[in-house]
C-alpha cells in the first residue's frame, strides 16, 4: 500500500490547518483571515513537501511505489499550494483581536516587497513544471531555481506579522517543512552527482532504427545493479548531452554492460540520436523504479505502446528467469515507426516461449480485445494480472478493457511514462 497524491496534499494540509486553528480563538475559526492564515500555513508547508521529494531520495520512492509516482505527488503537491497560496494572498490573514508579531523584523516596504515576490515565485514554480512546450534544457536549468524561489517564500512567513510563534505547533510545522525543503533542494543542487548511485560507462555500440536508437555501454568507472524493469538517468559527458534523461534498462550483459532503447521522440533524444557515437562517456544514475513481474500470477498480459517496451524486452532477457510460457506480449505500435521491429520482439518472445501479438490498430484493434477476452476465459478475471508501460492514452484505454472484462483494478501494475 502505497501514498497516493490526493492522500499526500490532504493530510499535509490538513496538519497544517489543525496547527494554524489552534494559535487563533475559536469564535474566529469560520472567518475568512481564518481561512487565508490556513491557506498560507497549508501553501507553504505543500511547497516543503513538493521541495522535499524533489530531492530524488530513495526512501520516499518505497514510500510513494516508485520514482515516477514521487513526480506525479510532487506536481500535485506544487499545484496545491498554488491554488491555496492565492487564496492566502487575496485575504487577509490577521483580525484587530489577534496578537500579531513577525519572527523576523524587516522594514515594512521589505516586507511588502518579499510578499509580493513569494508569489510570483510561487507562480513561476508551478508553471515551470507544468509547462511542457518548455524544451527539457531550458526547463531543467530553470527548474533548479526552484529551491532558491522557495526561501523567498519563507522569508515571507518569517517577516510577516501573523499569530503564529516560532514554537507554537504551526511554527514548528512550518519549521520542519522550511528545512527540510530547502535541505533536499540544496542536496539536489549541489550535493546530488557526490552522493547518488551511479557510474560512469563508456559507448560501445549505437545501432540506428528508423525511429531510434538501440545503444550499448560498458563501464568504466563503477557498477550500476539493477532489477529488470527499473531504468536510469542517463547523463552524456558531451556539450549539448549533458541533461539527464530517463530511460528503461533494456537489457543487462556480462560485465555489468548495459543497453538502452531510446526512441525519437523530442529534441533531446533527437540531438541524442543523431550525434551520439562509441567511445563517448556517460554518467548512468541509477537504479530507479517499482516495474517488476508479478509473482505466482496464473496468467500475465504485458501491454507495451511505443517505448514503452523496454522494461519488457529487460523481462525477456531476464535469464535468471524461467521460460515464460504463462505470458503474453501485446506491442502497439504505429507503422513505420516501431522500434524495435516487431519481429524481432516476436523471436525473443519465442525463445522464451512467450506468446506475442503485434497490435498497430491501436486499442480498439478486435483481434487485440478478442485475444485479451480470451486471456480472461482461459484463467478467469481474478487470476490475470496486466502490466503496462505506455503513453496515457493507451493506458486509459486498458483500464476501459479491463473493466470491460471484470479484471480489478489491483490486477494492473504500470509505470507513468512521462515525468513533467
Amino acid at each position: 500500500m502505497h501514498v497516493r497524491p490526493w492522500q499526500a496534499v490532504a493530510a499535509v494540509a490538513a496538519i497544517g490547518t489543525i496547527a494554524t486553528l489552534a494559535e487563533i480563538p475559536r469564535g474566529d475559526w469560520f472567518t475568512m483571515a481564518a481561512l487565508s492564515l490556513c491557506c498560507g500555513v497549508a501553501a507553504l508547508s505543500l511547497m516543503g513537501a513538493a521541495a522535499l521529494l524533489g530531492g530524488r531520495l530513495k526512501p520516499l520512492e518505497s514510500v510513494f511505489g516508485g520514482l515516477d509516482r514521487v513526480y506525479v505527488v510532487h506536481k500535485w503537491l506544487a499545484v496545491a499550494a498554488l491554488v491555496l497560496a492565492s487564496v492566502h494572498f487575496t485575504f487577509k490573514a490577521e483580525l484587530s483581536d489577534w496578537e500579531l508579531a513577525s519572527i523576523l523584523a524587516l522594514p515594512p516596504p521589505a516586507t511588502r516587497l518579499v510578499r509580493q515576490l513569494s508569489f510570483l515565485a510561487l507562480m513561476l514554480i508551478v508553471m515551470l513544471a507544468l509547462n511542457r512546450k518548455i524544451p527539457y534544457s531550458r526547463w531543467r536549468l530553470w527548474h533548479k531555481l526552484s529551491g532558491p524561489l522557495f526561501v523567498i517564500v519563507i522569508l515571507h512567513w518569517l517577516s510577516i506579522e501573523s499569530p503564529i510563534q516560532l514554537t507554537s505547533p504551526a511554527g514548528l510545522w512550518l519549521t520542519t517543512f522550511s528545512v527540510l525543503g530547502v535541505a533536499a533542494a540544496a542536496y539536489k543542487l549541489f550535493l546530488y552527482p557526490f552522493f547518488s548511485s551511479h557510474a560512469l560507462y563508456r559507448v560501445t555500440a549505437t545501432t540506428p532504427g528508423a525511429a531510434g536508437l538501440h545503444l550499448q555501454l560498458e563501464p568504466v568507472r563503477g557498477e550500476i545493479n539493477y532489477v529488470p524493469g527499473q531504468f536510469g538517468f542517463l547523463a552524456v559527458k558531451e556539450e549539448g548531452l549533458r541533461e539527464p534523461h530517463p530511460f528503461t534498462i533494456a537489457v543487462g550483459g556480462e560485465g555489468g554492460r548495459v543497453h538502452f532503447i531510446i526512441r525519437n521522440l523530442g529534441d533531446y533524444t533527437a540531438k541524442l540520436v543523431r550525434e551520439i557515437r562509441p567511445g563517448m562517456h556517460a554518467e548512468i544514475y541509477a537504479p530507479f523504479g517499482r516495474f517488476q513481474r508479478p509473482g505466482n500470477a496464473a496468467q500475465e498480459a504485458w501491454i507495451a505502446g511505443g517505448v514503452g517496451i523496454s522494461p519488457f524486452i529487460a523481462w525477456l532477457t531476464d535469464e535468471s528467469q524461467a521460460q515464460f510460457d504463462n505470458a503474453t506480449l501485446f506491442y502497439f505500435y504505429t507503422p513505420g515507426r516501431e522500434f524495435p521491429e516487431a519481429s524481432v520482439l516476436e523471436e525473443m518472445a519465442r525463445r522464451r516461449n512467450a506468446s506475442f501479438m503485434a497490435v498497430p490498430g491501436g486499442p480498439s484493434d478486435p483481434d487485440f480485445q478478442q485475444r485479451f477476452g480470451e486471456l480472461v476465459q482461459r484463467v478467469g478475471a481474478d487470476a490475470l494480472m496486466v502490466s503496462f508501460c505506455g503513453p496515457p492514452g493507451l493506458l486509459k484505454a486498458i483500464r476501459s478493457l479491463m473493466s470491460e472484462y471484470n479484471v480489478p483494478k489491483s490486477n494492473l501494475r504500470f509505470e507513468y511514462f512521462e515525468f513533467r
